[in-house]
């Protein structure tokens, strides 16, 4: 009595053989995403820091700013301070408020790193970067950048005088105070930019 066998299929055989390929394409290709997903994370994590610093910097440079001219009358004392205009006290709140919410997401950029997945607490993120933050520092910013002009170059218009030859490291510090807030909105930005293709990932 002749064995009998069963046929094979070839064509059966080689879809079996493609199928496992493009199993394992696909999970080479997960693990190529997720590793690229925590790379944006480790990125989101390191531009938080840095902006927590410029923010943070900017607030303490603008709320020291003072300074007093060594002449003064009877019944006049030359001093400026930031608290005399509106404007700069709004842009050391600003920043403060901008640092303090960097500082709040740290823990959960943190989170992004380990579980790359994450995907409702980016959205989050993007909400509050782009709708608030941005929106505030941009303000608070580009407000305190015209006082700044006005006080380099005053408006004849307007009578308003130039002060800065007068008080000079007053003028310098206000200055100064605004490249960290500029600074934090290109950072900001680039938060945005960052959680964005960390979506778009999912």
């Amino acid at each position: 009595m002749e064995d009998s066998k069963a046929p094979v299929s070839e064509h059966g055989g080689e879809t079996s053989k493609a199928a496992v390929l493009v199993g394992v394409a696909a999970g080479s290709g997960g693990r190529r995403g997720r590793a690229a997903t925590r790379v944006l994370a480790v990125v989101d994590l390191i531009l938080r820091s840095v902006a927590v610093v410029a923010t943070v910097g900017s607030a303490i440079a603008m709320g020291t700013t003072n300074q007093t001219l060594p002449f003064f009358t009877q019944f006049l004392r030359f001093k400026a301070q930031y608290s005399d205009l509106p404007t700069l006290t709004f842009f050391v709140v600003v920043n403060s408020i901008v640092a303090a919410y960097l500082v709040l997401s740290i823990p959960l950029s943190i989170v992004h790193i380990m579980a790359s997945s994450a995907k409702y607490s980016r959205l989050v993120l993007v909400f509050f970067d782009a709708a608030m933050l941005l929106a505030l520092v941009t303000a608070a910013a580009s407000a305190a950048a015209a006082i700044v002009y006005l006080a380099h170059k005053g408006n004849a218009r307007a009578n308003w005088l130039a002060i800065c030859q007068q008080f000079d490291s007053f003028c310098e510090r206000i200055s100064g105070s605004l490249i960290g807030s500029f600074a934090a909105m290109a950072l900001l930005l680039l938060l945005i930019l960052l959680s964005a293709a960390a979506l778009a990932r999912r």
